[in-house]
């Protein structure tokens, strides 16, 4: 990808924050690349080379900075948007999907071939699939180094390195010192036992208030915590069990703390962490293209920071959306309890803190077997979530990301009990399409009553929602956040008080 070197240069001159994890600059004369705000004396401009990426600088030769550290930089790019199989290929490859496999399966599950993979990748990363996860497990590890006090060898099993000795050698040929090196200070050990505590990154302005007000109504008992400004639940992969919290640390960064007994995970937590709170979001770029629009322009400036919602894992987010179809938030919630309760593995010992977290969701094989019949709700229902548990017990990957949106709706839509609406639900919340829109959605119809009172249906909303690509999924979020406002924001007379709005198949999520 072509950068411009004169705004790249005045960017960092000036050390704008707004350019933070957007490019790096690479300094030819010391063989190391920086983030725009580093506090070094800034290089003279005929001697650096800007890259669209860490992973592009690395895979140039350069070495990351020790002083203003690339991997606490925003995950964000310039590219970010122009290419949404580049996007789809970064989900997994954070998945893990280079660690148990090549390009060329990767490249498959994108429906493309590896050579275009690629090809797409040089042209907006600068860099091939595999040193962007080679750099993306280095720049981990050297967090892990400066902010946990894992030893060195928990270091290297949790950044996902295949052996000590590998990761030792990483480093040495980096930057010409041992890993143990480049831990100036003992860190403070965590207050949670047996914890890793983290801080991850992202670009401002972050609405957490906003993000937590649309979790706190629909936290699952017994597996989610929304409190005193934290969220807390448990999780579970592979069968191993544990917990996490997260919280605003300031400086533009979330505090997140994980237990979990299997540090190999750490990796795929972390990248759901960041899709759960949507970390890697450009608000600027997503504010400054909505807020084109008349009826989203004061939404927009109200909330410049608002995020989109993820979720922890696609086939919890599946059932919750075919327990909400038709019925209210807390009603679909108290079945969830019920179904976790039942059918949810306890932890093995409890949370400080959190009491109330005592069990994990069930699996997908767990529903599978059940008989679900007994569950307060029609029939028809208990077997769509049966049927849904099977799909993904067959399927693991039946939540990944596909292709494009259109066949990510297409596969969900042939589940049964999951209509239009619900797909396209789960691509905005667990899939990270940001052009996933949910037009037939009561809630977005009413927000766009006009100033006659006349309400589109969903062709015309969805017509309306054209202008709004490829951030639709955004847009709806501002629209659902205004409808449930109990103020009215005074730049647009339609917003009206909270009410409830059914929000999954005219049902809610």
């Amino acid at each position: 990808m072509d950068l411009d070197h004169d705004a790249c240069y005045r960017a960092v001159e000036t050390r704008d924050a707004r350019f933070d994890g957007r490019f790096f600059t690479a300094v030819k004369t010391t063989g190391i690349y920086c983030r725009p705000v580093c506090p070094a004396r800034t290089p003279k401009r005929e001697n650096v080379v800007f890259y669209p990426a860490a992973a592009a600088a690395q895979e140039a030769g350069f070495r990351p900075c020790l002083r203003c550290r690339p991997e606490t930089s925003p995950d964000l790019g310039a590219w970010r948007g122009t290419s949404n199989t580049v996007s789809r290929a970064l989900v997994l490859i954070e998945a893990g999907a280079l660690d148990e496999g090549d390009v060329e399966a990767l490249a498959e599950r994108l429906g493309l071939g590896a050579r275009q993979v690629r090809r797409l990748f040089q042209r907006h990363l600068g860099a091939s699939p595999v040193a962007v996860a080679q750099t993306r497990r280095v720049l981990l590890a050297r967090q892990l180094i400066h902010e946990t006090c894992l030893s060195m060898a928990e270091v290297a099993l949790a950044a996902g390195f295949g052996s000590v000795r590998r990761f030792n050698e990483t480093f040495q040929q980096l930057y010409d010192r041992p890993p143990i090196a480049l831990r100036h200070s003992r860190p403070q050990p965590t207050p949670v036992p047996g914890a890793v505590s983290l801080k991850l990154p992202y670009t401002p302005p972050y609405d957490w208030e906003a993000l937590l007000a649309f979790l706190a109504p629909r936290v699952i008992p017994g597996v989610e915590v929304v409190a005193d400004g934290t969220y807390a639940r448990t999780i579970g992969i592979g069968g191993a069990k544990g917990f996490l919290m997260a919280r605003p640390a300031g400086n533009d960064r979330l505090a997140v703390t994980v237990r979990f007994p299997r540090l190999q995970a750490l990796p795929a937590i972390i990248a759901r962490l960041r899709r759960l709170f949507d970390l890697a979001a450009d608000p600027l770029t997503i504010g400054a293209h909505l807020s084109r629009d008349a009826v989203l322009a004061p939404l927009v400036a109200a909330r410049p920071g608002l995020r989109l919602p993820g979720a922890w894992d696609g086939f919890e987010v599946g059932v919750r959306a075919i327990l909400g179809q038709q019925i209210t938030v807390a009603a679909a919630i108290r079945i969830a309890g019920r179904i976790t309760a039942q059918y949810g593995e306890p932890l093995d010992e409890p949370v400080p803190g959190y009491p109330t977290l005592t069990r994990v969701f069930p699996s997908a094989a767990a529903l599978a077997r059940a008989d679900l019949s007994a569950l307060p709700m029609p029939r028809a229902r208990s077997s769509s979530l049966s049927a849904l548990a099977a799909a993904v017990a067959a399927d693991p990957r039946l939540f990944g990301p596909r292709a494009s949106l259109e066949e990510a709706i297409a596969t969900l839509c042939r589940l049964p009990g999951i209509g239009e609406w619900t797909a396209q639900y789960i691509a905005m919340r667990e899939l990270r399409e940001p052009d996933a829109f949910p037009a037939a959605d009561v809630g977005l119809m009413r927000a766009m009553t006009d100033d006659a009172g006349v309400r589109p249906d969903a062709t015309a909303l969805a017509a309306r929602a054209e202008s709004w690509r490829p951030w639709r999924a955004y847009a709806a979020m501002h629209l659902w956040v205004a409808e449930g406002d109990r103020t009215k924001v005074a730049s647009n007379p339609r917003t009206t008080p909270t009410r409830k709005v059914n929000h999954v198949d005219r049902g809610t999520a």
